[in-house]
């Protein structure tokens, strides 16, 4: 099982994070690309690269291997690396997967079949149905029997795709058509299972790995409570509700399963945990987007250890050598908007700047675009330190010394996370951000500061050497109006003398220096640096973007009830499920976007009569885009 270089059969932040330890090892680097991606940053780190039609083309990736003289494949996280199909098919071109057996991800890879070999090695599992009747009658019928609540899940899938919680039997076949739809898009299979929900548990994840000598270790937990719809926001390890007793038996449980399913390789057996109760939720056959943290506590390079596995080396250390020191938090960060829905974002990259002492794993680069193709999430952003709160801390400093700016990211959003007393408490279950956090303001549209509009009048002026405002007269006054994510704002202002403003009933805004992408404010004499950068007509300050329309034309403001429905992002119109002339409620599913590998209902925002469709079923749309228009009932 010997190689010297390794295809990446994946991309962005995962591909340069192999590519990085593979190259400490010696070894040669082959990157795939599509054709959107042939600049990126993971096919300029590597030292060939092959362009592919899709990072899930199978044969593809396998040709490209081979023609690349690679003797092994990695497959990283998502695309294909829980597919058995494909690691069987590079086993046949005699590339070494590095990964588990196509046996073992297939087993574990259906979560039917998997729960039942959980059942046989003794880990406790919820009740649940996984049967081959997938007729909606059938599903319907055990929905009743299982009773309330009720998870839908895709039965080859993770990730939170094709996955629905369902509190009442009502709203059962909604989420069985949109579950089974996300499952066939994403993982090529719609077959569903139902399992009896846990409301507020803690979602805990031991880290296996095995060699191929028989060897089974657990390297500790991961805490992966803090949610949304069922994506991991906030990963740490160790988990602050897991204790030393506990934590022997959920390792025993885990290495149990991977034992029992002869697994070679890292994987991680998830549960459910409630009090000193766990139960089996899944197994992922590959490594977690959340490893990092799990590096962080043990001084382990999991992707070393996964290489050397596959060349047939046995684990490098034995179950009582691996030890837990410290604690390491990690967030993910996306390219979303929480204050509207957490809508997907695009547009470019124009100014990105890591902290300093964090460890940021990404694959940004300024001057790129971020469109609707792939999964939003643009990176990951880990601190350590030697006990969870100073973990916390340096994270949140890390997350306010960040730089990203040309769209919209989940940064406060994170930080509000890791500072509201819930988590700090180390409470958080998978229910806190839909309840205890379910009002922070960062899930709110804000008004920029007025201070921020007047250094955007400063900015947009020019240098501060410029003799801004000057006159012999009376200090003049004006109003500019400014949009920002789709709302007008005013400020009036009075100027000068110099590069300052003050603002009607405001601050006293001073612009003290402007260079290098820096612009030094004074407001109300303390000292504010602001970073920086333009995208044709608009300017960003810090994550704050603002377009100055104080000479466009004035447009009727529509109320909120207008009847319009309009793309809240670009993506593909998957579906329309009405047509010109039918009526319609308040509510209703009218459209279905997909944008970053997410389905998003479009909703009829009044009652009335469809009077215009303008757009197709198919059709790429754009944001903002006008798609179907309601006139309102009387």
């Amino acid at each position: 099982m010997s190689f010297h270089t390794i295809l990446i059969a994946n991309r962005g932040e995962i591909a340069l994070r192999v590519i990085r330890t593979a190259r400490a090892m010696g070894l040669g680097c082959v990157a795939v690309h599509t054709g959107a991606d042939a600049d990126a940053p993971h096919v300029q780190a590597a030292d060939r690269a092959v362009r592919v039609p899709s990072y899930l083309d199978g044969p593809a990736l396998v040709a490209a291997a081979v023609q690349a003289g690679a003797g092994a494949v990695h497959p990283g996280y998502g695309f294909l690396s829980e597919n058995a199909g494909f690691a069987r098919a590079c086993a046949e071109a005699g590339l070494v997967f590095i990964g588990p057996s196509p046996e073992a991800i297939a087993l574990m890879g259906d979560k039917a079949a998997a729960k039942v070999a959980a059942a046989k090695a003794g880990v406790p599992c919820l009740p649940g149905y996984d049967g081959a009747d997938q007729s909606d009658a059938a599903l319907t019928r055990e929905a009743a029997q299982i009773g309330m609540p009720l998870m839908v899940k895709a039965a080859h899938g993770g990730g939170g795709k094709g996955m629905r919680l369902v509190t009442d039997l009502a709203d059962l076949p909604e989420a069985l058509t949109r579950a089974r739809s996300e499952a066939e898009k994403a993982f090529g299979n719609g077959a569903l299972i139902l399992e009896r929900a846990l409301l507020t548990p803690r979602h805990v994840e031991v880290q296996v790995f095995g060699d191929s000598h028989g060897t089974v270790v657990h390297l500790g937990e991961r805490d992966c409570s803090v949610q949304r719809r069922h994506q991991k926001v906030v990963e740490e390890a160790p988990s602050p509700a897991v204790d030393e007793a506990l934590r022997t038996r959920m390792g025993a449980a885990a290495v149990a399963l991977a034992r029992a399913c002869g697994y070679v390789g890292a994987g991680t057996v998830e549960f459910l945990l409630d009090g000193g109760d766990f139960w089996f939720l899944e197994m992922n056959t590959r490594l977690q987007v959340e490893h990092p943290v799990t590096e962080a506590i043990t001084g382990l390079d999991l992707v070393d250890w996964q290489i050397r596995v596959a060349q047939g080396a046995p684990l490098p250390l034995p179950q009582d050598q691996i030890h837990l020191t410290g604690h390491a938090i990690e967030v993910r960060l996306y390219a979303e908007d929480p204050a509207n829905g957490f809508l997907p974002q695009t547009g470019p990259v124009l100014r990105w700047q890591p902290a300093p002492g964090l460890r940021t794993d990404h694959a940004l680069a300024e001057g790129q675009q971020i469109g609707a193709g792939f999964d939003p999430m643009l990176g990951k952003l880990i601190a350590h330190g030697p006990d969870r709160d100073t973990a916390r801390r340096r994270l949140i400093a890390g997350i306010a010394a960040t730089r990203l700016q040309g769209l919209r990211s989940n940064l406060r959003f994170l930080a509000a996370v890791l500072a509201h007393p819930g988590f700090a408490s180390g409470a958080a279950t998978t229910d806190f951000l839909a309840t205890d956090f379910a009002d922070d303001p960062s899930l709110s549209p804000a008004p920029p500061e007025p201070a921020l509009l007047a250094a955007a009048v400063l900015v947009n002026a020019g240098a501060p050497t410029a003799r801004f405002g000057f006159t012999t007269g009376p200090a003049p006054v004006l109003t500019r109006r400014f949009e920002c994510g789709g709302t007008v704002h005013a400020v009036t202002l009075t100027l000068g003398p110099g590069p300052r403003a003050q603002v009607q009933d405001g601050p006293l805004v001073e612009l003290e220096g402007l260079a290098d992408g820096l612009a030094q404010l004074r407001v109300d004499g303390l000292s504010r640096p602001v970073p920086v950068a333009r995208d044709g007509d608009t300017l960003w300050l810090g994550d704050t973007p603002l377009t100055d329309v104080t000479l466009a034309p004035a447009e009727a403001t529509q109320a909120g009830g207008d009847g319009r429905i309009v793309a809240p992002m670009a993506g593909t119109l998957v579906a329309l499920q009405t047509e010109p002339g039918a009526r319609v409620a308040a509510g209703q599913v009218l459209a279905i976007l997909e944008a970053m590998k997410l389905e998003h209902p479009l909703r009829s925002p009044v009652a009335g009569r469809v009077a215009a469709i303008t757009a197709t079923a198919g059709a790429q749309v754009r944001a903002r885009q006008p798609l179907i228009q309601i006139e309102p009932e009387e």
